[in-house]
């Protein structure tokens, strides 16, 4: 469990489709803010566009229920990203035969992310919680691989 993260921040998003847009938008700044590596950063937009995604598609609980996302510096080496929703089915990884159109989403988080995994909300919520950690470089990388405004 993590304790006293570097830095943390929290959103909360309506379970609509443009979320994940909104998500995306965010999560740049931040990245940004926090001089994450390019690299680091573009796989997690692509990671938390996916779980957003996948909370808005799926969640099967009422339209005003809202899309929580937690993004988590717990060391300068690692970064954590949790999306949570109202539904408490926990998600599998399935594999897509090689003509489904969709399938794919928690298949590219495992490959991508360094771990991840889904576990219910604590006591008193609702849902689950949908993370993943992606290992950052060391602080030593040039300037020049942090994202540029």
């Amino acid at each position: 469990m993590l304790t006293q993260p570097l830095d943390a921040v929290e959103w909360m998003f309506p379970r609509l489709p443009r979320s994940a847009g909104r998500a995306r938008i965010r999560f740049l700044r931040l990245a940004f803010e926090w001089e994450v590596p390019v690299d680091s950063a573009e796989t997690a937009l692509i990671l938390l566009s996916e779980l957003v995604t996948n909370a808005c598609r799926h969640a099967r609980s009422p339209r005003d229920r809202m899309i929580g996302v937690r993004v988590l510096l717990p060391t300068a080496s690692l970064l954590r990203i949790e999306v949570s929703d109202a539904n408490p089915e926990l998600p599998t990884l399935r594999h897509a035969a090689p003509d489904d159109e969709s399938g794919r989403g928690l298949e590219l988080v495992a490959a991508l992310a360094s771990s991840w995994g889904a576990h219910p909300r604590g006591e008193g919520y609702i849902g689950k919680t949908v993370w993943f950690e992606l290992a950052l470089p060391s602080p030593a990388c040039s300037a020049s691989d942090h994202l540029i405004p």
